[in-house]
């Protein structure tokens, strides 16, 4: 499954929602699992954004991309 990220920094719900569905939906079921940071997600791996960030409703973004780290799944930038 590939998912793509196009909201970054100023939209951290809507940032949050498709690595959420990746971490805590693929990969619970055994889907094997791809990222893409577009457009305005490539904030996502400047500075310290991506572990400040918390969306709405969804885990904060630093726990996301660490449970994806964890199971290895690749993102392309």
């Amino acid at each position: 499954m590939l998912y793509i990220v196009t909201k970054g920094a100023d939209d951290p719900t809507l940032a949050s929602v498709p690595l959420h569905i990746a971490a805590n939906g693929s990969l619970e079921v055994g889907q094997e699992v791809s990222i893409v940071l577009a457009g305005d997600a490539t904030d996502l791996v400047v500075g310290d954004n991506a572990h400040r960030l918390e969306g709405l409703g969804v885990p904060p973004v630093r726990e996301l991309l660490g449970k994806l780290r964890e199971h290895e799944v690749p993102v392309y930038v």
